[in-house]
């Protein structure tokens, strides 16, 4: 499969006199077509552009000299198996470091893969860093040395929303809809449990799940929570599948509010509109309108940046943990002075990011990332609340809830097995 971010990666490498190193390679496992191609490619504009920041200030610095890092990437269709033949291939080329994020279950079993990869071939060893497959279990009973998550989990998203939820006295009646799978299963039974010790008083009049990427009609499920009588919807839907529940929502005149984990991009809140300003709410670690004053400027510039490189309105979804994760592993690979995965694993355990907005750390314990969460709702640009939209929607997120790192570490079961 012919892959142009490599091409192109390539090609400039041979133009460019101070980088004669050998490249370090990062491996992209993860859908590129089908339903929720939007999503897998708008990762890999992030991921690049971090890159490129990276290669721009001269590469990964080690003993031998500079490396560049060059991303190549493989559609796994978002299937699991695919995900397994994607890793033999990158594991052959050897590639050291592998990223994925828009599938737990893909997450999962790449995890397992690695695992029985890295005790199979200790010459070929991977690290796996996640940056969005979200299910606790993954830094819980199925913790691994090999795995860094950066991105807060499905609790971790679920607390915050629920605080601002704990706090809203018109909430008396919750619907919970979810992909059918064991991230959608996990954000359901989290938003249960976290109902249920906040506001007791609640009820959950829903419970649905549906099949991830088939359905091309959300009118029959918003018909049902219509008929529940619920002024809330909790979904944790992504891509496509929150896309076309919330333009359904908007068909139907759905009166209800939309606690998202990612209502904040990839068409949601032009397909929603109006219907959505002071309804519609996003988690994240980071959203263009965060801050004020010094952080504000710090946080525009990054957000501008990005937009000048990404032009077009469709491109624009940008994540800052993607970024964190490039730097937080080239400064890792710098510490460790290798790219051996056990060597820059250890490195990775304890380090800390900061800019002038933002601030990280990785937890050892179990390799999940700990970092600030915004709860953010949407309003209309032209209403002067808002700086910046989404995909020039004329609809942007305002922060209505900050929640400092202290706030966002949740407790782990892990008993991780650890290499020396």
């Amino acid at each position: 499969m012919f892959n142009k971010h490599l091409f192109w990666t390539l090609a400039f490498l041979a133009c460019s006199a101070g980088q004669a190193a050998e490249p370090i390679k990062i491996g992209m496992i993860e859908g590129l077509s089908g339903p929720f191609a939007n999503a897998g490619n708008a990762v890999v504009r992030n991921i690049q552009y971090a890159i490129e920041k990276i290669n721009a200030k001269g590469g990964v610095k080690l003993p031998d000299g500079a490396h560049p890092l060059v991303l190549t990437t493989y559609d796994n269709k978002q299937g699991i198996e695919e995900s397994l033949i994607g890793l033999r291939q990158m594991t052959d080329q050897r590639v050291g470091f592998v990223i994925q994020g828009n599938s737990s279950a893909v997450a999962a079993a790449l995890i397992d893969g690695i695992e029985k990869n890295n005790v199979r071939m200790p010459d070929r060893r991977v690290l796996f860093l996640n940056y969005s497959a979200v299910d606790p279990a993954l830094t819980n009973d199925k913790c691994s040395f090999w795995h860094f998550r950066f991105d807060a989990h499905a609790d971790m998203r679920m607390h915050a929303l629920t605080e601002v939820i704990k706090g809203d006295n018109s909430a008396k009646r919750v619907y919970l809809i979810g992909q059918d799978y064991s991230f959608g299963q996990q954000v359901a039974r989290s938003a249960r449990a976290q109902l249920s010790a906040k506001r007791p008083d609640i009820a959950i009049v829903g419970d649905e799940l549906h099949p991830i990427g088939k359905i091309k009609d959300f009118t029959p499920y918003v018909v049902k929570i219509k008929a529940s009588g619920a002024d809330t919807v909790v979904t944790g839907n992504w891509g496509n599948d929150l896309t076309l529940l919330v333009k359904a929502a908007k068909e139907s005149g759905l009166n209800a509010k939309f606690y998202t984990f990612y209502g904040n991009g990839l068409g949601a809140p032009a397909a929603i509109g109006d219907a959505g300003v002071g309804r519609v709410r996003a988690v994240a670690e980071w959203h263009p309108n965060t801050g004020q004053g010094i952080k504000s400027s710090a946080s525009d510039d990054f957000y501008r940046a990005f937009r000048k490189r990404y032009p077009a309105p469709e491109d624009d979804y940008v994540h800052l943990r993607m970024q964190l994760m490039i730097e937080m592993l080239v400064s890792a690979i710098e510490k460790a002075k290798s790219t051996d995965a056990a060597a820059v694993a250890k490195a990775l355990e304890g380090a800390r990011f900061k800019n002038a907005f933002h601030e990280a750390s990785m937890r050892a314990d179990d390799h999940q990332l700990l970092q600030p969460l915004y709860v953010s709702v949407m309003r209309k640009t032209v209403d002067g609340s808002v700086r910046f939209d989404n995909e020039g929607s004329g609809y942007g997120f305002k922060t209505e809830r900050y929640v400092p790192l202290s706030d966002t570490a949740l407790p782990t079961s892990c008993k991780m097995k650890r290499v020396e």
